[in-house]
């Protein structure tokens, strides 16, 4: 996994909980079975817009905080709530990826979470995952290629044990075959 990768799956965590990383957008697990994920391999620039409702920081990681600390998180984190917050972001892709239906990656955590594969096919894949504890949350995550140029996807979680959920829409577009600078 390329440092931009990983920094693309790190910073979706870090924009949504504004706090540590953990299991939030689902890795999508390979399917022997079906097309690989119509999307072309190289450089992609992935929109990206979360919406947070209510807390969705996991109780026991509030509870490691100092009284401040946590009142400091919490405030920050209630302020986020319900305004969506988009950035533009660069992300490289590879022929891998696509075949392993590993088109966002996620953090190094991710082989204790479970996944199950909804639907399939070249032009959509829709998944549930499920991480436990302590960082306990379920997904969903709907993806599509409108074009082997252009990729839509929704991601809905809940974290468990916390108040709050969160949303995130991305669209990509593909820019050019190479990933030369893309770390």
């Amino acid at each position: 996994m390329t440092k931009r990768t990983w920094a693309l799956g790190l910073f979706l965590l870090t924009m949504v909980l504004g706090l540590t990383p953990g299991p939030i957008i689902p890795l999508m697990a390979s399917c022997a079975l079906a097309d690989a994920f119509n999307a072309k391999p190289g450089a992609w620039e992935m929109t990206i817009t979360t919406l947070t409702t209510g807390m969705p920081a996991p109780p026991d990681m509030l509870a490691q905080m100092s009284p401040e600390q946590r009142a400091k998180i919490e405030a920050m984190m209630q302020a986020r709530a319900g305004k969506p917050s988009t950035h533009v972001l660069p992300s490289c892709i590879t022929q891998k990826d696509l075949d392993e239906d590993r088109i966002i990656k996620e953090s190094d955590d991710e082989d204790r979470c479970t996944q199950k594969i909804i639907t399939k096919s070249a032009n959509k894949l829709v998944l549930e995952k499920t991480c436990p504890a302590p960082r306990a949350a379920t997904s969903k995550m709907t993806m599509e290629a409108k074009t082997p140029e252009s990729i839509v996807a929704s991601i809905d979680m809940v974290q468990g044990g916390a108040k709050g959920k969160v949303h995130v829409d991305m669209q990509g577009h593909w820019l050019r075959a190479s990933c030369a600078g893309i770390d």
